[in-house]
């Protein structure tokens, strides 16, 4: 692989915005979908890469218990490795008090909380009914925001749930504004089974701006099931939205949802916005590099595509 790329061409596409941040999720979200655990010195060498190559947000771990995610059972381990990376925010999930209690102790300054839109998937990843998640979340919100910790809510199943099949914007909007309105500082949108279409993300889009739910609060997680991400990333940033979550080397789903295959590659997430000529501030070959070095790691290739191609020139 070369450094000399003189493409994507770039071609700007007018009401788009300047600039996106990227939301890495590739060490959490991708690596706590792996059948086999991670070592915890790959997992370290992966983030600081990952940092390396320009990405200012990367989600680093999570502190759930083990019992339900084996594969980020090394979070006290893993998190204090990463003390040396600066100007990189690093938020750590956190399921409850417990959680928030294990992330503060080591520093962590930004967290995330993970909710459903729908009955059935909270009931299957959080032994919760929705509201009863939304009680849960109420005292982790209000006790990091009382320590200036900065908060992101995750919701998933926004636009189709592999029990209940769609899911109406009316309680997507009901359960995403309930996030807000506890306290956090951002959503984001997760299409957990890739099921999403432009149109339909831009429905939901307008109608949370329509119950006070800002754009600039708003990110987007899509999963590429039905190779529709980079479509519905595109109608999004024609929305408005800037923030896009997005995973190295396509990895990841959900353990909790069979039918959720990988997150959008981040790769594939660069090669689009260098295109359109907006900023990132991510280093696409370094990126490459290293979602090449993470497959060799795990024994496979890399689902991105982008990385496919640029890993042969």
């Amino acid at each position: 692989m070369t450094t000399s790329r003189t493409l994507p061409m770039t071609v700007p596409a007018q009401d788009l915005p300047a600039r996106v941040r990227i939301h890495e999720v590739g060490a959490r979200d991708g690596l706590q979908n792996e059948k086999a655990v991670v070592p915890t010195e790959v997992k370290a060498e992966f983030i600081h890469r990952l940092a390396a190559s320009g990405l200012t947000t990367v989600e680093a771990t999570s502190f759930v218990h083990p019992k339900w995610v084996p594969q980020l059972a090394d979070a006290e381990d893993l998190f204090p490795r990463l003390a040396d990376i600066e100007g990189v925010a690093l938020p750590v999930l956190v399921p409850n008090e417990r959680g928030l209690d294990r992330a503060l102790a080591l520093g962590a300054r930004r967290i995330a909380v993970f909710g459903s839109a729908t009955e059935t998937f909270a009931a299957r990843n959080l032994n919760r009914t929705v509201d009863e998640s939304l009680a849960m979340f109420e005292p982790v919100v209000a006790r990091a925001k009382a320590d200036k910790v900065h908060v992101r809510g995750y919701l998933s199943m926004c636009f189709g749930d592999p029990w209940e099949g769609p899911v109406p914007v009316h309680q997507v909007v009901r359960v995403a504004k309930a996030l807000m309105d506890l306290g956090c500082d951002e959503l984001s949108l997760g299409d957990t089974i890739g099921v999403a279409t432009p149109g339909h993300v831009q429905t939901l889009l307008a109608e949370l701006n329509e119950e006070g739910v800002p754009t600039d609060t708003i990110g987007v997680h899509f999963h590429d099931t039905y190779g529709q991400a980079l479509s519905n990333t595109l109608a999004a940033l024609q929305h408005g939205v800037t923030t896009v979550d997005a995973s190295a080397g396509g990895l990841g789903g959900c353990p909790y949802a069979k039918s959720a295959t990988g997150n959008l590659a981040t790769e594939d997430l660069v090669w689009m916005l260098e295109g359109l000529g907006i900023e990132t501030g991510v280093d696409l070959d370094a990126l490459t590099a290293t979602s090449v070095w993470l497959a060799e790691q795990l024994g496979r290739p890399s689902p991105s595509r982008t990385v496919r191609a640029l890993s042969v020139r």
